[in-house]
């Protein structure tokens, strides 16, 4: 089951492995993800030839978009380099800009499908098909969870992204390993975690009744029942998130000055620096991975008006910052792996979509976009690969995402050929029959 096949025990357990393949650099992972599709060449990817050729056609071969897109398109943001680095980021990014030497920014991204589908399968899951563990269950499948109280891998997100729960799946693997999704769209933790009366006698004495009838099953069937054993763990965990969460949850512990560091003041909703926030609480209480989702649906998707972005990083910059400076605060920076991104980028030429009145937007891109990883062992102020003169295609050093997923698995301590799973007959990994380390990035 697990690769290397020794640590089965410790995986149906819950409990942290014995020992990984090698020394790892990080020992748990913060995905902040920015669904939608965040543009690159607004954000971390400067392309002085877009001001030059602006208006114009690209040069050669009409490329097929998802849409029918115009000429090229100029950002409307500066961008200006900051830090020893001196990396190039656009002015709607002031807060990440000042400590910008902290990221590994991998300008060469690439993925296989235009549609926001396959392609957030893709970066969560390792496959463009929904049914495969997500990257967050092969983290706690490996790593195990450090605190039995609360889940492995949590996903906040103030309500559902496309496509939901598959994102976050454990797919074929046990059930104890799927994400738990709480929407992070209250302070109060008792809305975010109901808790439905757990300390009443009475339930106690329902949850008493409950565990004998299960363990009943169990002895009728016979010998070992591991996918029976999963499930009452998977709840026994939902009931002691249910008892010992609200400590963790409840942001309201914080002081103030750190609320206010998360823009929890300045954003009338907060969400998204919310979620950071709770992040940053999970992790150092022993969550091994937490997924935040920028928002519902697919925010950062502008196909009209570009310009939108400035907003949206207006509400990300901010708590992101703050994440970082707190981490460092807790000394847990060295060992947590932070990773920025969306399931694709977006094109250089502006989206023309037949409508009467030509807006300012941009389309889907999977040919090269942006992916940011900070802590965990990353090599901090430093851009790997290039993108074409206009930021269309990844052109020097492509990072395929499996290979981003072969890195994130090699930062935790593991050789992503050798973490698997057998399912069906044969032995599955995150990065399918694909993937290398990219290993320029590692400090």
């Amino acid at each position: 089951m697990l690769g290397l096949r020794g640590t089965l025990e410790a995986a149906t357990t819950g409990g942290p492995l014995r020992q990984t393949h090698f020394p790892a650099k990080a020992k748990r992972v913060i995905f902040l993800f920015l669904n939608g599709g965040m543009s690159q060449v607004d954000t971390f990817d400067p392309k002085p030839a877009l001001t030059k050729y602006n208006g114009k056609a690209l040069p050669g071969e009409k490329i097929v978009t998802d849409r029918a897109s115009g000429n090229l398109m100029e950002s409307p943001w500066k961008f200006q380099k900051y830090g020893q680095s001196g990396l190039e980021v656009s002015q709607i990014f002031p807060e990440i800009a000042k400590r910008i030497d902290d990221f590994c920014v991998i300008r060469s991204m690439y993925a296989d499908n235009g549609n926001h589908g396959p392609s957030l399968q893709l970066m969560n899951c390792g496959h463009q098909l929904p049914g495969r563990p997500s990257m967050g269950s092969w983290v706690t499948y490996g790593l195990g969870t450090e605190n039995q109280n609360l889940p492995g891998f949590v996903v906040l997100c103030p309500g559902f992204p496309v496509l939901g729960s598959s994102l976050w799946s454990s797919g074929y693997m046990p059930s104890q390993y799927n994400g738990v999704h709480i929407q992070n769209n209250a302070v109060e933790p008792e809305k975010l975690i109901p808790n439905l009366g757990v300390g009443s006698s009475e339930k106690q004495n329902q949850l008493g009744l409950l565990s004998k009838l299960n363990k009943m099953y169990v002895e009728r069937l016979g010998g070992e029942q591991p996918e029976v054993e999963a499930a009452v763990r998977a709840l026994e965990s939902g009931y002691r998130l249910q008892m010992d969460a609200m400590d963790a949850f409840d942001i309201r512990k914080e002081p103030e000055k750190i609320r206010a560091r998360y823009d929890l003041y300045q954003d009338p909703r907060g969400d998204f620096g919310r979620g950071c926030l709770l992040a940053r609480r999970l992790i150092e209480r022993g969550v091994r991975m937490v997924q935040v989702f920028f928002g519902n649906f697919q925010p950062w998707d502008h196909h009209d008006d570009i310009r939108i972005h400035a907003k949206l990083a207006q509400q990300s910059d901010g708590p992101i910052a703050a994440l970082i400076d707190d981490l460092k605060e807790r000394g847990l920076f060295d060992e947590t792996l932070i990773i920025i991104g969306s399931e694709f980028g977006r094109t250089p030429m502006i989206q023309n979509s037949g409508l009467e009145k030509l807006g300012n937007g941009r389309d889907h891109n999977v040919h090269g976009f942006t992916v940011l990883l900070a802590g965990g062992g990353v090599k901090g102020g430093t851009a790997y690969g290039e993108t074409d003169e206009f930021g269309l295609r990844a052109a020097v050093n492509k990072v395929h995402v499996h290979d981003l997923h072969a890195t994130i698995l090699h930062l935790l301590g593991f050789d992503h050929l050798r973490l698997t799973y057998r399912y069906a007959g044969r032995d599955f990994r995150l990065t399918d029959v694909h993937g290398n380390v990219v290993k320029p990035i590692i400090a």
